[in-house]
């Protein structure tokens, strides 16, 4: 038996990506998927759509989404798979968090203002952009006014903690992964390896293992092989079970490619 390519973490314009959801199935056919999953931030806007392309595709399709979770000061980001996205408190969740994206949003270009720069608060909130750019309003705003390079430059020099900048204070855990289970789903930490949503693997496992996840995103563009080995032998030692993605966002994040890692059907444990 020929066994089934992976990628279970993309995304589409329904939060930061480039590609509608035909189109990242598109690419996953491109890409030789058997297996896929759409998991936008704190959205499932695009995942019916998806998961029609993708049945008419011969993939294999797991519902999902990647929702903010704050912990100790921290950012990290929940993957629910197999969720039921008609689910009410589910839906209400992910509107919540997407409000206090927004108003960060809003809230980041009025400090901004104050501080001097050439922008406004009322021409913010009458800019529009096309979604397909990929990324978020904030910083395609900066980028049109010529104040941003990229995604990497925003958060290296302008939405910074010495700015008085950061992420939201999000629902808990705990409250999350919940959120998830009453939607039928299963909770997975994300790139458990990021130092971006993170203190680092060692002190995210040490921190978080006692947590109620069902199991732990081990492949990740963003993950040495070592740190890969150390998640799948963690998840086994622990009965936890193990996902993984590219994170890919179309052509919005460099050096994320859609089947990258390549991730085969046995090396994932979905339930």
């Amino acid at each position: 038996m020929t066994l089934r390519r992976v990628d279970l973490h993309l995304h589409t314009v329904a939060s930061d990506g480039t590609w509608t959801p035909e189109e990242a199935v598109e690419a996953a056919q491109k890409a030789g998927l058997g297996i896929m999953a759409i998991t936008d931030h704190d959205s499932v806007k695009s995942v019916a759509a998806a998961q029609k392309a993708a049945q008419a595709a011969g993939i294999a399709f797991h519902t999902g989404t990647e929702i903010c979770s704050t912990y100790e000061n921290h950012c990290f980001h929940i993957l629910g798979y197999d969720i039921d996205i008609a689910n009410k408190a589910l839906l209400e969740h992910l509107a919540y968090n997407e409000y206090l994206l927004l108003k960060k949003d809003e809230d980041s270009i009025m400090l901004l203002q104050e501080e001097g720069w050439p922008v406004s608060l009322e021409e913010y909130r009458a800019y529009q952009y096309d979604k397909k750019r990929g990324g978020f309003k904030s910083l395609i705003y900066l980028v049109d006014k010529g104040l941003c390079k990229d995604v990497k430059d925003f958060f290296a020099r302008i939405f910074t903690k010495d700015k008085g900048l950061e992420f939201p204070i999000f629902p808990s855990i705990e409250d999350t992964i919940n959120i998830i289970h009453t939607a039928g789903g299963k909770a997975f930490l994300a790139h458990s390896a990021s130092d971006f949503h993170g203190p680092g693997l060692d002190a995210t496992l040490h921190a978080l293992g006692n947590k109620p996840f069902d199991g732990f995103e081990c492949y990740h563009t963003g993950h040495s092989l070592e740190d890969t080995a150390t998640l799948v032998r963690y998840c086994h030692e622990h009965h936890k079970l193990i996902s993984g993605g590219s994170d890919c966002h179309g052509k919005f994040v460099d050096g994320r490619i859609i089947g990258k890692p390549v991730i085969y059907e046995n090396e994932i444990r979905m339930g």
